[in-house]
């Protein structure tokens, strides 16, 4: 039966098999001709890129792989690019917003006209995009520069020092060098102290999307440990903009989360799962179950299946369908994914 679009959630405890459970959906995606993406922030995913061809990149403070944030967005066929143009930029201020932490409503208003003068310094406007080829994308700094400039955002301006010449700089201010013509790419974000995660996070998917948007083929986008981005608004707004806006661009959105109470709270929390055609519940703790059985309207009976089920074994819901699941891997499935 059709569904309304392909994203899905996975919530379960850790040691419930949803790793496992997710890199096999991986495998089968990619041998039927969908090409995967994936957030990993744990390195579980680098055995299995290595293991079939694809690009394992990490992020982080040392790292050679980087991505440049104010990077020139692609424009995808048929688009207007001033409309591209302004997408993206106004998809920046939440990014240096996770970077800044609390600002008043005077500062984000000085922000965002700030990020469209750092690209106009460069020559980069909402006019003139798409009709040069030749356009050298601004970096964090010049933003910090313009901010340095402009009455009243010399605080923020700052406060980004960490981020541009400081102990953070290595990873949000250099030139994208990340090559990502595979059919399997994963993003490694694990060496990065837990307060930069999100804002990696935030990065890679802006750049993942501007990539997704460009060129239409069919791709799943795994996020693990999305719990990460539902702690910060700016970054859980984002992510829910992706799973609402993925069915347009052949993409499905695969959110994996063992921290199922973090998320639900979040206010993108439960709107990013009723935006999720399929959901994949494995193992629970009991400390979870009531946030889990109120958000999916679970019987006692599916509760106590949860609490009591195996590796692997869970409930699978597929728009209004609920059925108990067990996921058993064939023998080179099982070789490949343990490697």
């Amino acid at each position: 039966f059709s569904l309304e679009n392909a994203n899905s959630v996975v919530f379960a405890k850790a040691g419930s098999g949803k790793s496992y459970a997710t890199k096999l959906e991986v495998l089968r995606s990619l041998m039927m001709g969908t090409d995967v993406i994936i957030i990993d922030p744990e390195n579980e995913y680098q055995n299995l890129a290595n293991a079939i061809g694809g690009s394992y990149f990490k992020i982080s403070l040392t790292s050679t792989n980087q991505i440049n944030p104010f990077d020139i967005p692609l424009i995808p066929e048929g688009e207007d690019p001033a409309d591209v143009f302004k997408s993206h930029v106004l998809g920046l201020p939440g990014l240096i917003k996770l970077m800044l932490g609390e600002i008043t409503p005077e500062e984000a208003a000085l922000l965002d006209r700030a990020v469209t003068e750092t690209y106009a310094s460069r020559d980069i406007t909402s006019e003139n995009f798409g009709k040069t080829q030749e356009l050298n994308p601004p970096l964090l700094e010049d933003l910090q520069v313009v901010l340095q400039n402009t009455e009243g955002g010399r605080g923020m301006a700052a406060r980004l020092d960490k981020f541009t010449h400081g102990s953070y700089a290595g990873f949000t201010n250099s030139p994208t060098n990340v090559d990502i013509k595979n059919r399997l790419i994963v993003f490694s974000i694990r060496d990065l102290e837990e307060e930069l995660r999100p804002i990696a996070m935030y990065i890679v998917l802006n750049f993942v999307w501007a990539l997704i948007r460009a060129e239409l083929k069919k791709r799943i986008l795994v996020i693990d440990e999305a719990w990460w981005m539902m702690k910060y608004r700016d970054s859980a707004s984002f992510l829910f903009g992706l799973a609402k806006r993925a069915r347009k661009y052949y993409l499905g959105v695969t959110t994996i989360t063992q921290d199922v109470e973090d998320f639900l709270r979040s206010e993108y929390g439960r709107p990013i799962v009723t935006n999720s055609s399929v959901q994949l519940l494995l193992k629970q703790s009991p400390a979870s179950i009531d946030a889990v059985g109120q958000a999916f309207n679970l019987t006692e009976g599916e509760r106590a299946l949860l609490l009591q089920a195996g590796v692997g074994e869970g409930l699978f819901f597929a728009g209004l369908k609920h059925v108990a699941i067990k996921i058993v891997p064939s023998y080179t499935e099982d070789q490949i994914i343990t490697t």
